[in-house]
């Protein structure tokens, strides 16, 4: 499990390469203090969250996951799979995916995912979450972003599509502004975390995770 420091996360405003660039460091971002940035994210309309299954599921799941969390991408390569045959698929769990966001690499990872758009989010993180380790590589920031937009051209996206979504300042303000607002309200210090009929849950084995679900679902 990856912990998660304060959130001092800021407006993601500097554009360096062609993508948006945070920093965590003293809580701020290069040119703008932290209040400037909490301030200008007051009046951001969060992004919306990103939603498989049955809308009208009678439990909803909430995972606050990251992209460049190892314990996040062993989740999804392992539990997942079976919550989704078992549980979201048969219309019994509403599942929604939340970014948290640890570095600036995350937030490029969740640019690209949703610039597919609704119907290709979910199938783009699961490539995202499989090829973790291919595309962080060595951590280089320039091979990193060639290594998400070839993932993207995978799922039939365009360069300057890609570009675009990178280059969009308005979606990186909304999605850090949503993280912020959603993981204080559901007091997240940690990935992958779970939001289960209103109640936080720490990572757990697919057993555990069926066991909690029928226990709520009254099966």
């Amino acid at each position: 499990m990856t912990r998660i420091l304060p959130i001092l996360l800021a407006a993601v405003l500097l554009i360096g390469g062609g993508a948006y660039y945070m920093s965590q460091n003293n809580g701020s971002v290069p040119g703008i203090s932290v209040a400037e940035a909490q301030d200008s994210n007051a009046d951001v309309e969060f992004a919306p969250d990103m939603v498989l299954g049955d809308e009208n599921a009678p439990l909803t799941v909430i995972e606050y996951a990251s992209f460049t969390c190892p314990h996040c991408a062993n989740f999804h390569s392992t539990v997942f799979k079976d919550l989704k045959k078992n549980y979201i698929d048969t219309g019994k769990v509403k599942f929604v995916h939340r970014e948290v966001y640890f570095d600036r690499f995350g937030l490029w990872a969740g640019l690209i995912a949703r610039c597919g758009g609704d119907t290709r989010y979910f199938g783009l993180t699961g490539m995202i979450y499989d090829g973790q380790k291919e595309w962080i590589g060595d951590g280089d920031p320039s091979l990193i972003l060639d290594n998400l937009r070839k993932i993207g051209r995978t799922a039939g996206m365009a360069d300057d599509q890609m570009d675009a979504c990178l280059q969009d300042e308005g979606m990186a303000q909304s999605m850090v502004a949503a993280y912020q607002h959603n993981a204080t309200e559901d007091g997240i210090n940690a990935t992958p975390s779970f939001v289960i009929d209103g109640e936080t849950y720490s990572n757990m084995s697919y057993d555990e995770f069926a066991k909690l679900i029928d226990e709520k679902l009254g099966s």
